[in-house]
């Protein structure tokens, strides 16, 4: 799951920076709808970034798409964290890799023989890499099992979640409870979430924690809620026993609530609510167990497919959910047959990728652009979105930008992007048309990475200035693309 969405607030815009004290004497503090002579000076971007004096660094670059040349670079070479921006490079790299006829399948598979309803055998849940696999789609295979005639299991109950690595959680630097941080492996259920849910009565607290969607809600057992008296930390996790054992601070539950945490433990979650789903159509099952071979000779009874590729690339970049860029370009690294030993592993493997396509200056520590370490310069992005833009593959399913202010809306400016936001990082890359139709491919990355090494563990979540910093840098994107839409039109400045 991803959280990013629920961390952007509306931004104020252009009008804002105008009116802006600090911004006062800026060489250029807005856009006027017509073109200026000194908008085409080499240095008018730089002056303009200057002019926002935004703390840290910002470095950016826009290019042609018909022609693939950069037609302007302030440090375009200096490579920043991209933060989700990375997005955009890993679902290159899965249509590359997978294509974008691809599904990722689930199945349940039995090993030994079927006869009048009774398996001696195992049965196995066997995850494919579905980072959209629900508790709906558990409860489908559960169905099917009771269709195909199976009554009885006398062998044991396995998932198997092989196909992709096991990563504990995609950045070891957030807070535990966040759930836009959850393990990794060759299955997911949920978007590796469980929800935790809170009412307040006479006696005390009643919690829940279940698997639900909104026509299923299993309770689990791989996941315990307990009620805490202290004021801090509000939540506190350890895992014993093969179950994540959560606690929340009383004093922070108010009457009633609820939000989603993170699985450490995807395997035995989603065998835990496939036992509670077939149990319910009269197959019970003893206790799921975790197996990182699929067993030989063991053949599949059903599955359920996922959307083809790009459908879930274009959930991704809607809902910028992490899990979902893990898992999809592990299982484009994976796509040879040689499935990568890490998460880094995997994301070294993209670098490599992006480098061979003009991406030079890429370095990623994941796919989904959590980990502050990765680094992307804009003259490497621009080069990588140009050529993509020729293909027309990639704009179709970014998600449109809003580049004016809602009462300042322009028909002729029409961008299609990437967002990036981390605790003092703010990235944009992805395409922007021209007043007259001209498409260009951009980046734009801000960074105040001192201020960032300075957070500790309990500033991670809500840094203090984060979101007037990052509403700065968002500003300041929307005066770099209004530019550059008049600026680089074909009229005023044909390739």
């Amino acid at each position: 799951m991803s959280v990013s969405f629920t961390r952007r607030a509306m931004l104020t815009g252009l009008a804002a920076v105008a009116s802006s004290p600090a911004l006062a004497q800026a060489p250029i503090p807005f856009l006027p709808p017509r073109l200026r002579p000194d908008w085409r000076s080499p240095d008018a971007a730089r002056l303009l970034i200057d002019g926002f004096d935004l703390r840290g660094q910002t470095v950016c670059a826009v290019g042609d798409v018909a022609s693939g040349k950069i037609l302007e670079s302030v440090d375009g070479d200096t490579a920043l964290p991209p933060a989700s921006v990375a997005k955009a490079v890993t679902a290159l790299y899965a249509l590359d890799r997978l294509g974008p006829e691809h599904r990722f399948t689930t199945r349940i598979m039995a090993r030994g023989e079927i006869s009048n309803g009774i398996l001696e055998g195992d049965l196995i849940l066997a995850g494919g890499g579905d980072p959209l696999l629900s508790t709906d789609g558990l409860a489908t295979l559960a169905a099917n099992l009771k269709t195909e005639g199976l009554r009885e299991l006398r062998g044991r109950f396995l998932v198997w979640d092989g196909a992709l690595p096991y990563v504990s959680e995609i950045d070891s630097g957030q807070p535990d409870h966040v759930s836009y941080s959850p393990s990794v492996s060759g299955i997911s259920l949920n978007f590796n979430r469980v929800h935790f849910e809170w009412v307040r009565g006479a006696t005390g607290y009643t919690v829940t924690m279940d698997a639900r969607t909104q026509r299923y809600r299993p309770e689990v057992a791989t996941a315990t809620m307990r009620v805490a008296a202290r004021d801090l930390p509000v939540y506190d996790y350890h895992s014993r026993a093969q179950v994540d054992h959560w606690s929340v601070a009383r004093s922070a539950l108010g009457d009633g609530g609820a939000r989603w945490l993170p699985v450490r433990r995807p395997a035995l979650y989603a065998g835990d609510v496939f036992r509670t789903l077939a149990r319910a159509h009269g197959l019970v099952l003893p206790a799921a167990e975790m197996t990182r071979d699929l067993p030989d000779g063991a053949e599949t009874i059903t599955l359920v497919n996922s959307p083809p590729l790009p459908e879930i690339l274009q959930g991704m970049f809607k809902y910028s959910t992490n899990l979902t860029a893990e898992m999809v370009g592990m299982a484009a690294t994976a796509a040879d047959g040689q499935i990568p030993n890490s998460l880094g592993a995997s994301a070294r493997a993209m670098s490599d990728w992006a480098q061979t396509r003009g991406g030079d200056g890429m370095e990623f520590v994941d796919h989904s652009g959590l980990g502050g370490l990765s680094r992307v310069s804009p003259d490497s992005l621009v080069r990588l979105l140009a050529a993509a833009g020729r293909d027309g593959a990639l704009r179709p399913l970014l998600k449109p930008f809003q580049a004016t202010e809602a009462r300042e809306q322009d028909p002729t400016i029409s961008v299609d992007a990437k967002t990036g936001t981390l605790n003092f990082v703010s990235g944009l890359g992805g395409f922007v048309s021209t007043v007259d139709g001209r498409d260009l491919a951009f980046a734009i990355f801000s960074a105040d990475l001192a201020t960032r090494s300075q957070l500790g563990p309990d500033d991670r979540e809500r840094p203090r200035g984060a979101r007037s910093w990052n509403r700065r840098a968002r500003e300041l994107q929307r005066a770099l693309l209004r530019r550059w839409a008049t600026v680089y039109s074909s009229e005023q400045n044909p390739t």
